[in-house]
């Protein structure tokens, strides 16, 4: 069974009333393993309370914890946290359905180190068979993507912007436009301490103002108080 099959399983389940140690047994998995997923299909329950579409599917890129702290009462699993080379950068694709067979899909790159939101796909209106073709490409330069709660999508992406704005720093220009696809955030704190290993570590984007940057994190945090790998 896979992760997809694994989650409807658990809403059924969870719709005849079971508790999660009774779908745990019935489906011969970890309680471990039940908990997120009850979690992610009463957060499904709670949008769809609150008008908001629902999810279709929310992914991220494997190695997205690297060098993050997370709360383990979470249950949330990263499936490679060893993968590097990410340098703090983690992409995250949401989608919403749109009618029963489009969807609104908006794909956000979070610098989950020092300056939030870097740069956003969409949100655009699409079909299952664009989604997939739109997922390989969006997750082209990681080792692989995995299935994940829309909370911790909400905790990535939210969390690093309101990290991001502790340093001085704001997100990306337009992400306020493009926010409504991960759905409401009820404010921190965030289950993630974002930064390297706890410290804010910039890494210039292309298109950053490098210098502007870190002379705002030099007067937020003081010299000593960030690494960069700005020579």
């Amino acid at each position: 069974m896979d992760s997809a099959e694994l989650k409807n399983r658990v809403r059924e389940l969870r719709a005849e009333g079971r508790s999660p140690k009774e779908i745990a047994r019935t489906l011969g998995v970890s309680p471990s393993v039940v908990a997120p997923l009850v979690r992610a299909v009463a957060a499904e329950g709670s949008a769809a309370a609150a008008g908001e579409p629902e999810v279709a599917g929310c992914w991220i890129n494997v190695g997205w914890s690297n060098g993050l702290t997370v709360d383990p009462a979470r249950g949330w699993i990263d499936e490679k946290p060893d993968a590097d080379g990410l340098e703090g950068k983690v992409c995250v694709l949401v989608a919403r359905r749109h009618k029963w067979d489009r969807m609104t899909v908006c794909g956000y790159l979070a610098d989950v180190y020092c300056t939030g939101v870097k740069d956003l796909i969409g949100p655009d209106v699409i079909d299952d068979r664009q989604l997939s073709r739109f997922r390989e490409y969006f997750f082209s330069d990681y080792a692989g993507w995995q299935e994940a709660p829309i909370e911790l999508a909400q905790h990535l992406v939210f969390g690093s912007v309101d990290y991001a704005r502790t340093l001085g720093l704001e997100p990306f220009v337009t992400f306020d436009s493009a926010s409504h696809v991960l759905g409401t955030w009820e404010g921190g704190p965030s289950a993630i301490t974002f930064g390297r290993d706890g410290k804010p570590f910039y890494v210039p984007g292309e298109n950053d103002e490098s210098g502007k940057i870190v002379r705002i994190l030099e007067r937020k945090v003081g010299p000593a108080g960030f690494d960069t790998s700005v020579e």
